[in-house]
Formats: C-alpha cells, sequence, structure tokens
C-alpha cells in the first residue's frame, strides 16, 4: 500500500517514542517521506499529527496550532524530571489539600503565563538537547518563555492525585505546569501520565487502523 499527500492522525501509545511511531508506519505503508507536527514524549499518549509527500509542507503551520491535554498529576511528591522518568523524592503527606484548595492553585495558571523550559526536555543548548546534558546532571542557565493557557481545570481524585484538563499554546511544558502547581499547594507533584486529545482541528477519537499496537487514521 502506498500514501503518499496524506495526513494521518495517530494515536501514540505508552512507551514509544514518536519517531518509532512514524518509523513504523513508514515501512509498513511504504511511505517515502513522513513527518509529525509536535513531538510527543516517550511517557506521554494520544494524537500525533503526522503528514506525508507534499503535506510534509503542513508540518510548520500544524506546530503553531494550540493543543489539549488530559492526564494525572502526583501531588505530595516530585521528581527530577518532573514526571515519571525519575523515581519519586520529597514525599510529603498531601490528605490535608481540600478540593478547594486545588481549585484555587488551578486558577492561577490560566492566561498568559511565564514557564522555564525543564532540563528533560528538548530544547538545545548549543546544538545538544537538554535532556541529554541533564541526563549527565548537568544543570543550564535558560530563560523563561511566555504561554497562554486558554483553560485549566483541576479536580481532585483522591489524597494523591489531581486530574487536569488544558487547552494551551504550542510550547507549554506539561511536565513544569505539574512542577509549578505542586509549589503552588505546597506539597509538591509531578505529571503521572499525559494523553493529548486535540492539535488545533484534528481531534483524538476511534482510529480505525492498526499496526504494531499504533492505531491510526487517514484525515480527509
Amino acid at each position: 500500500m502506498s500514501v503518499t499527500d496524506k495526513i494521518i492522525l495517530i494515536d501514540k501509545p505508552l512507551d514509544w517514542s514518536s519517531a518509532n511511531v512514524l518509523n513504523v508506519l513508514k515501512k509498513h505503508l511504504d511511505i517515502k517521506k513522513i513527518g509529525h507536527a509536535g513531538t510527543l514524549d516517550p511517557r506521554a499518549t494520544g494524537l500525533l499529527v503526522a503528514c506525508t509527500g507534499k503535506f510534509t509542507k503542513k508540518i510548520n503551520d500544524f506546530i503553531n496550532f494550540d493543543k489539549e491535554y488530559t492526564g494525572i498529576f502526583r501531588i505530595g511528591a516530585v521528581t527530577e524530571s518532573f514526571d515519571t522518568e525519575k523515581p519519586e523524592i520529597n514525599l510529603i503527606d498531601s490528605s490535608h489539600i481540600t478540593d478547594e484548595m486545588v481549585i484555587s492553585a488551578g486558577k492561577k495558571f490560566t492566561g498568559k503565563i511565564f514557564q522555564m523550559p525543564p532540563m528533560h526536555s528538548a530544547v538545545k543548548h548549543k546544538g545538544k538537547p537538554l535532556y541529554l546534558l541533564a541526563r549527565k546532571g548537568k544543570e543550564i542557565e535558560r530563560k523563561e518563555r511566555e504561554i497562554f493557557i486558554e483553560s485549566f481545570t483541576v479536580k481532585k481524585l483522591n489524597s494523591e492525585e489531581v486530574f487536569f484538563n488544558i487547552s494551551c499554546s504550542k510550547g507549554t511544558y506539561i511536565r513544569t505546569l505539574a512542577d509549578d502547581f505542586g509549589k503552588e499547594l505546597g506539597v509538591g507533584a509531578y505529571l503521572k501520565t499525559l494523553r493529548r486529545t486535540r492539535v488545533g482541528k484534528f481531534k483524538l477519537s476511534d482510529f480505525e487502523n492498526e499496526i504494531n499496537g499504533i492505531k491510526y487514521t487517514f484525515y480527509e
């Protein structure tokens, strides 16, 4: 099967890199040229928008689209990577955190805000991704970036978990948001799960095709 000049919507599985997902589709669908419009970390799941053939010229436009995510913050602990890549440290009893405290903290993270890119990110320093330096125990000075959060809703699930849904601009680091949210609560937090549900007009849905556990569909 040859697939050219297409937009492919993919439900990226857990623990797959975005690049590995595209490599599988490229091989099995006989695609000569393919790229994605915004990577997802291996520990994240959900919508990955890919373009093939001449449609790869649209990628830069798609990268600028706003995005929507759902997931869970683990409160009462932090990790060096702000997600599950590193083990928990600094455990604190968070049983005193109320629903009202969670909602109040969430209100601090809407509209225009500034974020510091995490060391465990693909931001480059002298041509090298920061995460490679972070894995060597190095810390590099970074500059804050302006982002915009259209909506951010949070709901306490239990004494250690908070569910969230967020619609945000490109360049938003949900891991950093988790860390900042934990600081606002005073007990720490990290990103436990993350699922991207929308990129611009493209939405996650029940995809009709599957290869090696990767679900996908062609956008019409």
